[in-house]
């Protein structure tokens, strides 16, 4: 029995977990590190503890400092959350042998499908299909080469300790395998201290389909039916629906029962997802079996009327399970897309992760029948380069995947996060293409995009009516007091784009700047969800805006401009010096290629910055010298850094001739 649970984990799925113990009875216990002390998940909590800086590994990650906030605080039940420790079984074993209850599966459990490769071996004792790979444990680089030629291209590579995409890289053709296996071998290692690597043939254009399993400790074991996570960037999961849309009724039997098989084979207790990958002719494959409650469980919840933090719960309390499998009954379609701190558009390299201030973040004003926001982080709040970029999950749920597709775009438009840049305009987008709409995605489709430039992933620009209520904004800037706005010359930036214009009902445009419509009104009560009312060509309309500063953000269609008026100075030079290397988000050296006096070409690579989980390559602009390293390995740097600079190569003198 227990009474008080100890959440070892921080954002939504903290805020998730505490939401369904309160619910029950249960007395709640928060932890945080240095970046978090004023997260929502530590007010939300019955107590909370400090663990450690903000780096995972001096808090999150830290063992001793979460078994002593349990035990300070009279804690006996530990729930994981996901990410961070769920999935480690040493710190399952550790809570045992403190006393307490761990609200996952058995650490045997965990350890046996921890392992990818000994899992895939298990499968295949039970039965269940596999992917042809190689899982030897000669790690050398020539027995994986000789193992990958026999395998053929392309091919993953894996950490056998991976999960959530980390640990995991993709090799096209041979020339390609070096690189792959030392850079999942580093990230390997950095995220699960084992840089121990298997191999899978890559089954190309094939879907994701994980399938929801429960255990008890009383020997039932059933499956909640599919999640279709095929829509994925870099391996990392954007939006994930249930029912599958590929999914038959004789397809989702049969991958239940292997589902089930594969919990039963290593005596499984609690909430795990099973995952398949799905190939071209409808043929199912596992690829690995997540021994906690995953981020999308919430369209399983949906879908089926259950709270699955509950079934974890009665579980871990010695419970039977609530339901027998012939009673799970699966109602219309649901939807979730991931609200991620990342700039979709970034020139170059899209999804770059992003961190700043929450300026505004109403989700409330987006919650209607059918509509779910989980999400971590407040307004006032601050989103920091040291965790996982997901900030919320919004998920809707209709009578049909039409019907729930609709209810998830007006709720991304209703409830945009504005201060950062996040991906909400690019889910708006998303659910909205052809490709989405007709389910014929694949799980490299976003990254083929990004590469070759898709219109999906061209920055979204403000139109006339943008300007023309940004200008009529900075006009009455004093407080939006004005019911009327007088004429008004302004010039504005947005972006690389300025406008000169003029504000009022009797200011014709100013020529050459063609904008239809003239804002003639702006009431300046901005009502509980932020909106400020607008008058324009005779209609009244609502738009997100918040002032900052000198800046103005203004959100429309899941969008988010920024406005700023231009400054009547000269601008200050922002050429762009090819002879130093800046960090363009802010994170981690996790690595440094160079040292001084290093002859470098343009293009090569001179240090990695890990932020939000992501590694992010600083390369050279131009050929030269290391004339100085700025930064140490393993040091935080902000983002526009420098960490590298070089000089020019002196050439020698060629001699002259003079004209006959």
């Amino acid at each position: 029995m227990f009474r008080k649970i100890l959440i070892a984990n921080r954002g939504e799925i903290a805020c998730r977990v505490m939401r369904t113990a309160r619910t029950l009875g249960y007395r709640t216990v928060a932890v945080y590190s240095d970046a978090d002390a004023g997260a929502p998940h530590v007010g939300l909590a019955d107590e909370a503890v400090h663990i450690g800086p903000p780096p995972a590994a001096g808090s999150y990650l830290n063992i001793a400092a979460l078994l002593a906030a349990a035990g300070k605080t009279g804690a006996n039940a530990v729930h994981p959350g996901y990410g961070f420790l769920s999935e480690n079984a040493d710190f399952a074993h550790a809570c045992v042998e403190a006393g307490l209850v761990f609200i996952g599966p058995p650490a045997a459990a965990i350890a046996a499908m921890g392992d990818k490769a000994d899992a895939k071996r298990r499968m295949i004792a039970a039965g269940v299909p596999t992917i042809p790979g190689y899982l030897g444990e000669d790690q050398s680089d020539e027995e994986l080469t000789a193992a990958a030629q026999k395998l053929g291209y392309p091919l993953l590579v894996k950490a056998v300790a991976g999960g959530g995409g980390r640990g995991m890289r993709l090799a096209q053709a041979s020339a390609d395998l070096p690189e792959a296996l030392a850079a999942a071998r580093r990230e390997a290692q950095a995220a699960f201290g084992d840089a121990t690597l298997m191999l899978e043939r890559l089954i190309a254009h094939g879907r994701h389909i994980e399938i929801q399993v429960f255990a008890d400790a009383h020997g039932n074991a059933v499956h909640l039916g599919e999640r279709d996570c095929t829509t994925q960037r870099r391996r990392q999961k954007v939006i994930e629906e249930a029912p599958s849309p590929i999914v038959t009724p004789v397809m989702r039997e049969t991958m239940g029962r292997d589902a089930v098989a594969a919990a039963l084979a290593v005596g499984y207790r609690g909430a795990g997802t099973v995952e398949f990958i799905v190939d071209q002719e409808l043929r199912h494959y596992f690829l690995e079996m997540n021994t906690r409650l995953q981020v999308e469980h919430p369209v399983t919840e949906m879908l089926t009327g259950l709270d699955l933090v509950e079934w974890q719960l009665r579980v871990a309390a010695g419970e039977p399970l609530p339901a027998r499998q012939d009673e799970i009954v699966w109602r219309g379609h649901a939807i979730e897309a991931r609200l991620y701190a990342e700039d979709p558009y970034s020139p170059g390299a899209g999804f770059v992760p992003q961190a700043g201030p929450v300026l505004h973040f109403r989700p409330e004003a987006a919650l209607r029948d059918g509509v779910r926001i989980d999400a971590g982080i407040a307004e006032g709040g601050s989103v920091t380069p040291f965790y996982d970029p997901l900030l919320a999950k919004v998920i809707a749920h209709g009578s049909d995947r039409t019907d729930a597709i609709r209810r998830l775009m007006a709720a991304l438009e209703d409830a945009p996060l504005l201060g950062l840049a996040t991906n909400g305009r690019f889910l708006r987008d998303l659910l909205d293409h052809e490709r989405f709409r007709s389910a014929t995605l694949h799980t490299t489709l976003l990254d083929e995009w990004a590469a070759s430039g898709a219109a999906i992933l061209q920055r979204p620009q403000p139109n006339d009516g943008d300007w023309q209520l940004a200008a009529a904004i900075f006009a009455g800037a004093t407080g939006w007091r004005a019911k009327s706005v007088a004429g008004f010359d302004l010039t504005l930036m947005c972006g690389a784009e300025t406008r000169r214009t003029r504000v009022g009902a009797d200011s014709p445009c100013v020529p050459g700047t063609p904008l239809r419509g003239q804002v003639t009104a702006i009431d300046g009560r901005i009502d509980d969800n932020g909106r400020l009312r607008y008058t324009m060509d005779g209609v009244t309309r609502h738009a997100i805006a918040h002032r900052e500063g000198d800046l103005l953000h203004l959100a429309r269609d899941a969008a988010v401009f920024v406005f700023r008026e231009a400054s009547p100075f000269p601008a200050t030079e922002t050429r762009h010096d090819p002879l130093t290397a800046r960090a363009a988000v802010a994170g981690t050296v996790t690595r440094l290629e160079v040292g001084a006096g290093d002859t470098v070409s343009a293009g090569q690579t001179l240090a990695v910055i890990e932020a939000m989980k992501m590694e992010m390559r600083v390369t050279a602009n131009a050929a030269g010298i290391v004339a100085a390293v700025r930064v140490l390995l393993g040091q935080q740097v902000e983002a526009g850094a420098i960490l590298v600079e070089l000089s020019i190569e002196e050439m020698p003198c060629l001699p002259t001739t003079k004209p006959s």
